[in-house]
């Protein structure tokens, strides 16, 4: 199944502010984002307002919808590599391009992903993927891409197995539980600095089972290297390379799927103990349904479901 379309639009304040209160008055549903002013969505379509002042909008229906809600704004150009049409008349295919465009992407490396972070319930799970030009032309054949631009959980799943057999279990996966992510929380009282642990502590993971991986790859978060600095002795010997927009790479691409799936059983098992379907994200729909928590809970027991350090749990008690 071929990505979702995105577009990328480069709006004002004001014009964030607008969009937001039309996407309002049409019943979108609202949730935090990390580094952004709101996250919108409305079945399968999500757009998102980062502080930047970059809007993307991504789903099946995104020209229609952005043509109907910024009518006089044209997108930014694709930043993506483009396939092209070659000299036997065929339009080349995706590992074609990748070949063309990221060669190195086939080298020998690692890739870091995780899931969950930006969800109320659920736990915080990290993966490390490693791959060489044999797997990363198998998964990327596959159709293998950054799990957020996936188009149900069920393909995650599927991918997920594929993954883990095309990897033959050169792979890590870091589960941290909503109970001690809360207790870790409360002795650092940084997320990013977690998620940095989690990172580290993957990669040193899928180093000992491939001890020879010279290179790693992971998306840039926070101030800095956060990344580099939590590596141990094992982690240091290695080059790591934190930047935005690390997804691209198809080993982390197959991180952020095997930690997705992990997060979504994981989702499924946790709604099946507290009797009711979890929701994610961090939306008026999440609130709700800690609210329903309550009715049926102890307060006490949230802890071993959400993320009670997010803003949402001052808002039960509004």
């Amino acid at each position: 199944m071929p990505p979702l379309t995105s577009l990328v639009f480069q709006l004002t304040p004001p014009e964030i502010q607008a969009l937001h209160d039309a996407l309002e008055a049409a019943s979108w549903t609202f949730g935090d984002l990390a580094y952004a002013h709101w996250r919108a969505a409305l079945g399968k379509n999500n757009i998102a307002a980062y502080l930047s002042g970059k809007v993307t909008f991504q789903g099946a229906d995104s020209e229609t919808i952005a043509a109907h809600f910024l009518p006089e704004k044209a997108p930014a150009p694709s930043k993506k590599p483009q396939p092209k049409t070659l000299d036997d008349g065929r339009q080349e295919s995706a590992l074609e391009t990748a070949l063309r465009e990221d060669p190195k992407m086939f080298d020998p490396h690692a890739g870091i992903d995780e899931s969950g972070k930006g969800d109320y319930f659920g736990p915080l799970v990290i993966a490390c993927a490693y791959t060489d030009a044999d797997t990363a032309a198998k998964l990327l054949d596959a159709g293998v891409r950054d799990s957020k631009m996936l188009s149900s959980d069920k393909e995650a799943l599927k991918l997920d197995a594929f993954i883990q057999q095309t990897l033959a279990g050169k792979f890590a996966i870091v589960k941290i539980s909503p109970e001690r992510l809360n207790e870790l929380y409360e002795q650092c009282g940084n997320l990013n600095s977690l998620l940095a642990w989690g990172h580290a502590k993957a990669l040193e993971d899928l180093l000992t089972k491939v001890p020879e991986c010279p290179r790693a790859i992971s998306d840039q978060f926070g101030q800095g290297h956060l990344v580099k600095r939590k590596l141990q002795e094992r982690g240091r010997k290695i080059i790591l390379d934190e930047h935005p927009k690390a997804e691209a790479d198809v080993a982390v691409a197959a991180a952020s799927i095997l930690a997705r799936a992990v997060y979504i059983k994981e989702m499924s098992r946790l709604g099946a103990s507290a009797g009711l379907l979890l929701p994610k994200g961090c939306s008026t729909k999440v609130l709700s349904c800690a609210k329903e928590f309550l009715k049926l809970h102890p307060k006490d027991e949230l802890k071993k479901y959400a993320k009670i350090f997010f803003k949402t749990t001052q808002q039960l008690e509004n």
